[in-house]
């Protein structure tokens, strides 16, 4: 060790009074372990083995199919290949990859051939990507991101880069552990953290398993550079490619010969070959030229000289080297826009899909964005894994993804149903110290001594005072009691019942119920049932950000109330249809008289307030007009589903590690989506009423009817039928 006596006593010094060592003694300090190490401020070598269940969200089987006969449309159930379901995963992707590394869904992975690739296009400003426009005629109002999605931000960015790299390392250690042996990575960089991002690559998957430094010229810079910038206008991006190991699946890609090259081809359409060019012979035996000759493909000039011809349409094109510039951006008008900021192009993700998988392997992508490798690995008979932490993402891919299995359904093309899964509750109970890897039995036991730390923490982001004494309730804020829900399961009928019991006792008018899963149907029985009781309960979900401490200190967590969904069911014998009839949010995201302080006169500013958007205008006289740009319930919704079978498919989920699983059904059911209408850029409408669907046989039917609102947000309700003949 090259240290002094001095040095030495420095160090022990400093490391007693819990002091920084210098920058020059740790290297010192370390000199003799490696020749080059990778080190940055938080490096940490241990990567989380969180193991948490999946939750599935929904199911997403066959597209709804036009009957012919009765230009009525009938849903087709069943998957058209099976086996595999592909996965669209929302939450953490550290988590997801944990529990897709230990967890039981590894097995399955591994019987599907492993992950042969992975793309990633990791976001370098994270909380840019989770806001989102929202059109409302001619106006758009920005639905910031929440609290939870700038915790993200903040864990990223809280020490500057080195956070981000810390992000990153321990997230790519987890992609390489999960890659199949034969499989590869391709790592799609911002240039201003693109040399930091290769050294990790290096240090993780090894400098010897890097095959490329792909150079992506996305634009040809004919915009320029504003006035005044000192630098060469930008137009590349980089794209790492790694293989697991040396050997790794590779398909060589071509690309279209450029005019220049064509220019070079004569035409000859005596041989019926078309184009060819002319090469001179080298180091072909006279048997071999002979036989050529017979083929013709030896031209003999006029001085008597041999040439071989090589004809264009045997050849595949030019082989691609790791420039790329034969692929642009994705242009404003393009089919395949979808107006997500972060968008690639297809093309982009079909030549790194073919070059490193094959027909029939798994792709994965964990920054999923707005869903473009799953949809091009559907296209390519791929199957998929994409996850992301942005609720907007998930709904966005979830839309582009059932419009290309409509496609291909009417095109008569092979296509695989996919599920949306989330960790949401095991997230919640993994923040809180809660194991998610083991039995509910177990868990119950534990739960007592984790549960005061729970509903302190949900009654201080509410900014009520504890109460006690009471059975049911928690907490108190102004002149209404609080009750904290379960933190496992939805709260329910008969939890509410005994909160009105209580209320019914010690003559309590009002009520807030925080919960962050209700029991479907509550609301209207609540609205009926308690305030004919005259008692006043708000129902009001928990949003994850009081995961966040530091939002909980600031007052920034908005609890808001549940929404009201009402549908008609329109049944004629065994044939059912829906209707929708109304909706209700009371949503806020602003607070209408502090953002109408802050608009400057002459300016305009949108906003989201009880469940309106508001168009706040300022006149340079101080006059302020507000005007509500939601006119009717329907300029809230985006999207609308039905599973006309609800109850039919439990919900069995894998708890425990991989190889040491247990099957349990969570009490809850699949929601299969058979039916679904929603808007997209390029239509703004949508169906009122669904199309008709026929039960098989007689009987009592579950109907289960999902709304998503313009912000992202799921309503649901389910409606009890009979049908006869």
């Amino acid at each position: 060790m090259n240290l002094t006596e001095q040095e030495k006593e420095l160090i022990i010094n400093n490391i007693k009074a819990g002091r920084t060592l210098k920058k020059d003694l740790i290297y010192k300090l370390f000199a003799e372990d490696e020749d080059v190490f990778l080190f940055w401020n938080g490096r940490n070598e241990t990567v989380t083995n969180a193991v948490l269940p999946f939750h599935s969200i929904e199911q997403i089987d066959e597209p709804r199919k036009e009957d012919q006969n009765t230009n009525i449309l009938f849903d087709q159930r069943g998957r058209q290949i099976k086996g595999w379901t592909n996965k669209l995963i929302w939450g953490d992707n550290k988590l997801i990859l944990s529990s897709l590394v230990h967890g039981p869904l590894r097995e399955e992975i591994e019987k599907q051939g492993g992950l042969k690739l992975i793309y990633i296009d990791p976001p370098f400003a994270v909380g840019s990507d989770f806001s989102h426009e929202i059109t409302i005629g001619d106006d758009t109002v920005t639905k910031r991101q929440s609290v939870i999605e700038e915790v993200a931000y903040r864990d990223t960015w809280g020490r500057g880069i080195s956070s981000y790299l810390s992000m990153m390392y321990e997230r790519l250690k987890l992609m390489h552990e999960l890659l199949s042996d034969d499989g590869s990575i391709y790592v799609h960089c911002d240039w201003r953290v693109s040399s930091q991002i290769k050294l990790i690559l290096d240090d993780i998957f090894g400098i010897e398993n890097i095959r490329n430094t792909i150079t992506w010229q996305s634009s040809s810079g004919a915009r320029g550079v504003s006035g005044g910038e000192v630098k060469f206008v930008r137009t590349n991006n980089s794209i790492f490619f790694y293989g697991k190991n040396r050997k790794s699946v590779f398909n060589v890609q071509y690309r279209d010969y450029s005019d220049n090259t064509l220019k070079m081809y004569k035409f000859d359409d005596k041989d019926g070959r078309g184009l060819y060019r002319l090469q001179i012979l080298r180091n072909y035996s006279q048997k071999s030229i002979d036989e050529m000759e017979l083929d013709n493909r030896i031209y003999t000039d006029e001085k008597g000289k041999k040439h071989l011809k090589q004809y264009l349409s045997e050849k595949e094109g030019v082989a691609v080297d790791d420039i790329w510039t034969d692929i642009f951006s994705l242009q404003a008008g393009a089919n395949e826009n979808v107006y997500y900021p972060t968008q690639k192009p297809e093309a982009l993700l079909e030549r790194i899909i073919k070059a490193s998988s094959n027909e029939g392997d798994l792709v994965a992508d964990f920054f999923c964005g707005s869903g473009t490798t799953a949809a091009v690995s559907e296209k390519l008979g791929r199957k998929w894994i994409t996850t992301d932490l942005g609720r907007f993402a998930i709904h966005t891919t979830r839309k582009r993804l059932i419009n290309i299995q409509r496609q291909r359904n009417e095109d008569g093309l092979p296509y695989r149903a996919f599920e949306i899964l989330n960790i949401g509750k095991y997230e919640r109970q993994f923040f809180f110290g809660f194991p998610t890897n083991v039995l509910p039995e177990e868990q119950e036991q534990i739960q007592e001594e984790k549960l005061q730390k729970y509903i302190h923490l949900i009654l201080e982001a509410y900014n009520a005072i504890p109460v006690k004494n009471f059975r049911t309730f928690h907490g108190r804020k102004h002149t209404r009691y609080v009750h904290v829900g379960p933190l496992h399961f939805p709260m329910t009928k008969m939890m509410c019942e005994e909160i009105f019991e209580e209320c019914k006792e010690k003559i309590i008018t009002q009520v807030d119920i925080l919960a962050f899963e209700f029991e479907m149907n509550l609301t209207p029985y609540i609205q009926q049932e308690f305030a004919e009781r005259g008692v006043d309960i708000r129902l009001r979900y928990i949003p994850k950000e009081v995961f966040d401490e530091r939002a909980v200190e600031k007052k920034q967590v908005r609890f808001y109330d549940v929404a009201y969904l009402d549908v008609r069911p329109i049944v004629k014998g065994k044939t059912v249809s829906v209707e929708l009839k109304n909706f209700v949010t009371r949503y806020t995201q602003d607070d209408l008289e502090e953002v109408t302080e802050q608009v400057k006169k002459g300016g305009t500013r949108v906003i989201i307030e009880t469940g309106d958007i508001i168009k706040i205008s300022k006149a340079e006289n101080g006059i302020v007009e507000r005007e509500i740009l939601t006119k009717t319930w329907t300029d809230w919704i985006d999207y609308w589903s039905i599973d006309f079978n609800y109850e039919d498919k439990k919900e069995i989920i894998q708890i425990g590690t991989n190889g040491n699983a247990q099957s349990v059904w969570t009490g809850n059911y699949i929601f299969e989506n058979e039916w679904q209408s929603f808007r997209t850029k390029k239509n703004n409408t949508f169906e009122l009423k669904s199309a008709s669907h026929e039960y098989k046989e007689e009987g009592i039917y579950k109907i289960m009817v999902k709304v998503i609102d313009i912000l992202g947000v799921d309503t649901s309700k389910v409606i009890e039928i009979q049908v006869k003949k």
